[in-house]
């Protein structure tokens, strides 16, 4: 099991968080994404490694930046 934090930004509302969450569930590995909104903080949870240009694309599929990991 595999964890991994990364800065969102732009996330404004639940709806925000709710998209985030969709698209990196999506990836194929992850067992859980947990959004804390005031801070931005997306945490990743994974069966194994997961690349981090895969989240990023991710979380810009959803409309949203990754600033930090």
């Amino acid at each position: 099991m595999s964890t991994a934090t990364y800065t969102v930004t732009g996330m404004t509302c639940g709806h925000c968080v709710s998209s985030v969450t969709e698209e990196v569930t999506e990836i194929s590995g992850v067992t859980d994404v947990a959004v804390d909104l005031p801070t931005g903080a997306v945490t990743v949870t994974s069966d194994g490694e997961i690349s981090d240009d895969a989240v990023h694309a991710a979380v810009r599929e959803a409309g949203y930046e990754v600033t930090g990991s």
